[in-house]
């Protein structure tokens, strides 16, 4: 789930590969209507899905030529952007 929040979105729920594409969806028009970060504090469960999600994410908000931050990505997430060696690729707020 999405709540926006002026300027910035809240991931709530699972970001699994079961919800990613509703959730890349939803998002995208948040961040042509100006989004600008993503607070992952409320997720209660991912995948590497949800790594693919940020990335689709921040290419889509570059494209644009605007910016996206993330916040309180989970220490698991950070793993797997790690592994994949992708973490310097996520800016972190």
């Amino acid at each position: 789930m999405i709540r926006r929040e002026g300027a910035r979105i809240v991931l709530s729920g699972p970001v699994t590969l079961a919800n990613v594409a509703a959730l890349l969806e939803e998002g995208r028009r948040h961040l042509a209507e100006g989004v600008r970060a993503v607070d992952f504090g409320e997720v209660t469960e991912m995948d590497s899905a949800a790594l693919a999600l940020c990335l689709a994410w921040l290419r889509d908000a570059r494209a644009s030529g605007g910016g996206l931050t993330f916040s309180n990505l989970p220490e698991s997430l950070q793993t797997i952007a790690r592994l994949y060696g992708v973490h310097g690729l996520l800016p972190l707020h």
